[in-house]
């Protein structure tokens, strides 16, 4: 089968790499992760990543841990950091080239994120991970997926999450919530369907990026995804 998007930037949570856990990371999670990217990189996809940090540390009220906000947030972004090194390591296993770049500089352990060096490694068959959000505070890494999504000109975004789309509810509060095939930008804005924050949400429909809402917890899932099955919630213009 041919896969229907030449490139795409894969968002993932930082909860999801939890599992069944309640902190941290669960290496059975990260091997199939792993598995599914290899099987769609070995397409041809062009493959990148940015990855949330919900499940090492989440920036808290600044009234409740005297944290301020600016510093939580530095403290998330370096999170992201650690999830994209492990998810990395769960990619190499598998025998996937990948790069791992920061939006803050840590010369060590990942390259700083330079936008062309990053198309480059794409267009070689490496998995780029963008660790550290956007290297500001008070965006979320769903901003830093979008801004990055449109910076390396991917097709799409997936955002690969514990459901299988975007439902009128919540569906694991609501039993009587229906799930939308495709529904516009303007729709989920009036509707006020929380698929993003409104920062990435807005720059996705500014540059027509389409979005795509999945279950990224079913193997196979992407693969069904990017050869254009239908799977999830298409979101377009």
């Amino acid at each position: 089968m041919l896969p229907k998007f030449k490139r795409i930037l894969l968002k993932l949570s930082g909860e999801s790499l939890m599992g069944e856990k309640n902190f941290g990371l669960d290496s059975k999670v990260i091997s199939q992760y792993a598995k599914d990217i290899k099987q769609i990189t070995e397409m041809g996809v062009q493959v990148a990543l940015v990855i949330g940090g919900g499940n090492i540390y989440r920036g808290m009220n600044e009234a409740e841990s005297g944290i301020e906000r600016a510093q939580g947030d530095y403290m998330g972004m370096l999170a992201t950091v650690i999830n994209g090194m492990a998810v990395q390591s769960g990619l190499e296993k598998e025998g996937v080239y990948t790069r791992l770049q920061s939006a803050i500089k840590m010369e060590q352990i990942a390259e700083p994120y330079i936008r062309r060096r990053a198309i480059r490694h794409l267009e070689k068959g490496r998995v780029v991970i963008f660790g550290a959000g956007t290297g500001n505070p008070y965006f979320t890494t769903d901003t830093a997926g979008s801004l990055r999504a449109i910076e390396i000109e991917a097709d799409v975004i997936l955002k690969g999450t514990r459901v299988d789309g975007i439902y009128t509810a919540d569906p694991e509060k609501d039993p009587t919530a229906t799930k939308y095939d495709k529904i516009s930008f303007s729709d989920c804005i009036s509707k006020k369907l929380n698929v993003m924050d409104m920062t990435a949400f807005t720059l996705c429909m500014e540059n027509n990026l389409p979005i795509i809402v999945f279950n990224m917890n079913i193997p196979g899932n992407l693969m069904s995804v990017v050869t254009g099955e239908k799977v999830g919630t298409l979101v377009s213009q």
